[in-house]
Parts: C-alpha cells; sequence; structure tokens
C-alpha cells in the first residue's frame, strides 16, 4: 500500500476546486509511477499526472492530477474531506 492518507489541509481543498488535483501522503519508496497506478486501481479513473515533494517532517507528499474534469471534487466528497 502505496498510499498512506489524504491530505485535508484547506490548501488541498482549493487545489481540488481549482485545479481538480487531490494531495496524498505515501510511503517514502514510493516513485510516481507506483502511486499513479494505485490511484487508479483505487478510484478507477484515469491520471494526468503525480507530482511529489519531501515536506518538512519528512514525509513524501504527492500531488495527484486526474484526467476528468471534476473527478478530484467527487472523489474528495467521497472520502469526506470536502
Amino acid at each position: 500500500m502505496k498510499l498512506k492518507h489524504i491530505v485535508a489541509t484547506e490548501k488541498a481543498s482549493s487545489m481540488v476546486e481549482s485545479e481538480n488535483k487531490l494531495q496524498f501522503i505515501v510511503d517514502i519508496r514510493a516513485d510516481k509511477r507506483a502511486i499513479k497506478d494505485e490511484v487508479e486501481r483505487i478510484f478507477e479513473t484515469p491520471v494526468k499526472n503525480v507530482r511529489t515533494m519531501i515536506t518538512f517532517k519528512g514525509e513524501k507528499k504527492a500531488i495527484v492530477e486526474f484526467e476528468e474534469e471534476g473527478k478530484a471534487k467527487e472523489i474528495g466528497t467521497s472520502l469526506g474531506i470536502l
């Protein structure tokens, strides 16, 4: 399991609305390809792009952009972060 949990901050919520992106904390060893594959498998929707970064806490954060317009909002609502 590469995905640990979704990021539910105010900035993350605004990215859902404006950019069709969700943020996840992921396994530090996970690469972009593995993250993309897992998100596509879990949420059954195509992923357009994955960006990763290491946070100040030493966690790896992935910003996932979806192909389908409005999909991030739909997933975020179903997970209860919006």
